[in-house]
């Protein structure tokens, strides 16, 4: 059998180890960050337990309203941009 994953508009937003401010905007109260080794490292809770987010790697709102740190080569591969 396959599959197709159904178009669902996503948020995102790029971890660059200096947007701290803007990705705790953005995940709001919903996920508990923490800075570990310097700014290269995020910690984000998700509904698997905690993940982590590397400089270059996607944070997204998943359709529950979870969040979840995505690679850059899987985000590019699986999302494009929408127009707003």
């Amino acid at each position: 059998m396959k599959f197709r994953k159904k178009p669902v508009v996503i948020e995102a937003i790029q971890f660059t180890g200096g947007n701290w401010e803007r990705i705790g905007e953005f995940v709001g109260q919903k996920a508990a960050l923490a800075r570990k080794y310097g700014n290269n490292i995020l910690l984000i809770n998700t509904l698997e337990g905690e993940m982590r987010a590397d400089v270059g790697d996607w944070i997204i709102k998943g359709v529950k309203g979870e969040f979840y740190p995505c690679k850059p080569d899987i985000f590019e591969l699986t999302y494009e941009k929408v127009e707003e």
